[in-house]
């Protein structure tokens, strides 16, 4: 470090000592009406018992979510806010282009009542509803388990079958392909019609397309997001007749419009997705 770096260092200490002074003596004017500010100490990936997960480049975790331990992630998948997945005392497997959707827990198990060590394996295309919780289970391709769904140790979803929201899948339960259980405890309910076999597709095809979207926005810096901002508002009461009869052509900035290939019938972007 040179003289001038010694210089800016030497200030910039004094800086930070003039910030620290003026809080601990904004502490003290508060009282006991002072509130304590924690820095958090949120990881959003963290290794255990020297396990650390595993992304795929292209998958998305979200900033609030909490994944540990011996994890797999598949390509296009993704794992939205508020989850947690701790592969700890096991393994988690997840596959390609599945959803964990926010607030759901996804655990393994070391021992259990049956004396099974077993992992949380979820396959391919895999739609997991808001709030479910998913213990030492499978879930097969093709799946969906709804919110707020409970599944237990042992527990196998087959492909193309469908757990109804706010059920209890019990240890060892096996739900066949094609079959619709609800209920606590879940039992038979009714078989899957296509129109709904091909929606839990387009479901899983949703939110690979829809992660892509919050992937982006959550790398903008604070300049791009205010910069939007403006864009926003300029052209958010864009009248087009007024602008054809004074000459004006305004043409909306590429950063402001919503990507197509979240719905799935736009055909093209989906058949880009799943190449």
């Amino acid at each position: 470090m040179g003289s001038l770096g010694r210089v800016i260092y030497t200030v910039g200490s004094w800086i930070r000592g003039t910030g620290q002074a003026i809080d601990r003596l904004g502490v003290t004017l508060q009282g006991s009406n002072y509130l304590p500010e924690q820095v958090s100490k949120h990881r959003t990936i963290m290794s255990v018992f020297q396990k650390e997960p595993i992304i795929s480049k292209d998958a998305f975790v979200a900033p609030s979510a909490a994944v540990m331990g011996d994890v797999l992630i598949g390509r296009g998948s993704s794992v939205w806010y508020g989850v947690v997945l701790r592969g700890d005392v096991n393994s988690i497997r997840i596959g390609s282009g599945s959803n964990i959707q926010d607030n759901t827990l996804v655990h393994v198990a070391k021992f259990n009542l049956a004396g099974k060590v077993l992992p949380t394996i979820i396959g391919d295309n895999v739609t997991i509803g808001h709030g479910a919780v998913l213990h030492a289970c499978t879930v097969e391709d093709d799946a969906f388990v709804g919110m707020g769904a409970i599944l237990l140790d042992g527990a196998v979803v087959e492909k193309n079958a469908m757990v109804g929201a706010g059920s209890l899948v019990r240890q060892g339960t096996r739900i066949p392909s094609g079959e619709v259980w609800a209920g606590n405890p879940a039992k038979f309910l009714r078989k899957l019609t296509e129109e709904e076999v091909t929606s839990i597709k387009e479901s899983a095809l949703i939110y690979t397309n829809l992660a892509q979207v919050h992937a982006t926005e959550n790398t903008k810096t604070f300049d791009e997001i205010e910069l939007e901002k403006l864009l926003r508002k300029k052209f958010e009461n864009k009248d087009e007749d007024y602008d054809s009869m004074i000459g004006v052509v305004r043409e909306i900035p590429p950063a402001l419009i919503l990507p197509q290939n979240i719905f799935p019938e736009n055909k093209s972007s989906s058949k880009a997705v799943t190449q």
